[in-house]
């Protein structure tokens, strides 16, 4: 019985790890569509939050040194910018959740590595939360009377453009831990051969991008605002890349040649033969 009990907690790891990965011809693991999709779908989230918040919401308020006009922007689009706020919050949540998917996931290939890329999305999930809190601030002055009535209109209105530049910098500042993270995952993904070596090279350069753009948006804003655009095209590529790689390729059903191979007898414990050998000679 001892030996039966073994035997299948054995089987059922190595069933586990099988399940997980399965290895595609040629002895290149690849995602099982569970595994892919899930990951894909809480990336794909992230895409799609992050850049509705950042790429259309926070600019469409915004206009650097002019108190007036961002206050008026805000007073008429207060539905949009409650929006933005959720997006901002749901893209901090769903960050944490693909890191932490995709640390269990790679880790197996190095623990270090995976969590060297899960600590940044932590502290930027903390920054995108707090630059929320500042839009939903400004928002609160731009639309209560009481701001206008206590600082008057010029006072409410550069108190409505400050909160907003201290989440507009606040978000340049989580920038840094948007790019540090894809440095680790670009290195385990490569080297854990469940995607293609050029995505791995490609997420590490995007961290290059992301990094250059934020030191110049601080050192250098003339320069930044020129060269903004081309530093967004690596990491552009490179996550919508990853992300349609975890929904694609992992998602796809195994070829006809992928047979998962049937589980090899556990071995019997030293103990236990040494205890069915005395058995069988007292019989």
């Amino acid at each position: 019985m001892a030996t039966s009990a073994f035997t299948t907690r054995k089987e059922r790891h190595e069933i586990s790890k099988r399940n997980i990965f399965r290895a595609a011809p040629g002895g290149r693991a690849r995602l099982t569509p569970a595994v892919g999709k899930g990951r894909g779908i809480f990336y794909l989230v992230v895409g799609i939050t992050g850049g509705f918040s950042e790429g259309f919401v926070d600019p469409s308020l915004y206009v650097a040194g002019d108190a007036a006009a961002t206050s008026a922007n805000v007073v008429a689009n207060e539905g949009l910018m409650r929006f933005g706020v959720i997006a901002h919050l749901t893209d901090a949540v769903f960050f944490l959740l693909t890191a932490v998917t995709l640390y269990l996931l790679l880790k197996h290939v190095g623990k270090h590595a995976a969590r060297l890329m899960v600590v940044p999305v932590f502290i930027a999930a903390g920054i995108i939360s707090i630059s929320a809190v500042f839009t939903f601030v400004a928002m609160q002055v731009a639309t209560d009377s009481s701001y206008e009535t206590a600082f008057g209109p010029l006072g409410s209105s550069a108190l409505v453009l400050l909160l907003l530049e201290i989440q507009h910098f606040t978000v340049l500042a989580a920038q840094v831990f948007f790019g540090l993270w894809l440095a680790p995952l670009g290195y385990l993904a490569s080297k854990s051969r469940l995607f293609p070596k050029a995505l791995g090279i490609m997420l590490i350069l995007a961290t290059v991008s992301y990094l250059v753009d934020v030191v110049a948006a601080f050192l250098l804003p003339g320069l930044a605002e020129q060269i903004h655009v081309y530093l967004g095209i690596v990491p552009a590529i490179a996550e919508i890349w990853m992300v349609l790689y975890l929904l694609i390729v992992g998602v796809r059903s195994p070829r006809p040649t992928d047979r998962t191979p049937a589980v090899e007898a556990a071995p019997v414990p030293v103990s236990s033969q040494s205890a069915m050998t005395w058995q069988s000679t007292a019989l």
